[in-house]
């Protein structure tokens, strides 16, 4: 198997504050394995586009430091445009941020980030929107498990979005309603 190569990394950012850790990121593993850093902006649809050029060029300008970051903006949906760029640039590495949006938010706006994981044609880091210090190795930690709450009912979870009897209603739900449509067209 041959080792990792990395000559070309892009560093997606819509200006947030959740993209400015990923942007260091980036910046870091273009300095380390000496590959060029593209950073894009993707203009939603139904977004005035005119503040962009001068965010972009601030973002640039931050993370220049000898790497010459080339900049690009594009509009469109951001995943689908973020994908497409990394296959006409044959980039090998996206620097993506996450929101760390999770529950009823993330489920009605979705995540860019998840969608570029999933479509990407390279590999995909994405960095939460705060890294917290790794505890020392000497002290052993008990894991938790990691709960949540149910959108529904608000009962806890394991790492679910929604609990499972609740998630068994609305599929019950959506099945009567289905069978009252169906009988209704006949």
């Amino acid at each position: 198997m041959a080792g990792l190569t990395i000559r070309q990394i892009l560093f997606p950012t819509d200006f947030s504050d959740a993209s400015r850790l990923a942007g260091t990121t980036a910046f870091d593993l273009a300095r380390q394995f000496g590959a060029r850093l593209h950073v894009l902006h993707v203009v939603p649809p139904v977004t005035d586009p005119t503040p962009a050029p001068a965010h972009l060029r601030a973002v640039a300008e931050e993370l220049d430091r000898g790497l010459s970051p080339v900049t690009a903006i594009t509009s469109g949906l951001p995943a689908r445009q973020i994908v497409a760029y990394a296959r006409k640039n044959a980039i090998d590495l996206i620097v993506i941020g996450t929101h760390g949006r999770t529950g009823v938010t993330r489920a009605l706006l979705g995540s860019v980030a998840e969608a570029v994981v999933r479509r990407a044609p390279c590999r995909v880091l994405t960095v939460p929107p705060e890294l917290h210090a790794a505890p020392p190795a000497a002290r052993e930690m008990v894991e938790a498990p990691e709960t949540t709450s149910c959108a529904v009912c608000g009962a806890n979870t394991r790492d679910e979005l929604i609990c499972e009897a609740c998630r068994a209603k609305i599929r019950g739900e959506a099945l009567d309603r289905k069978l009252r449509e169906e009988r209704a067209g006949r």
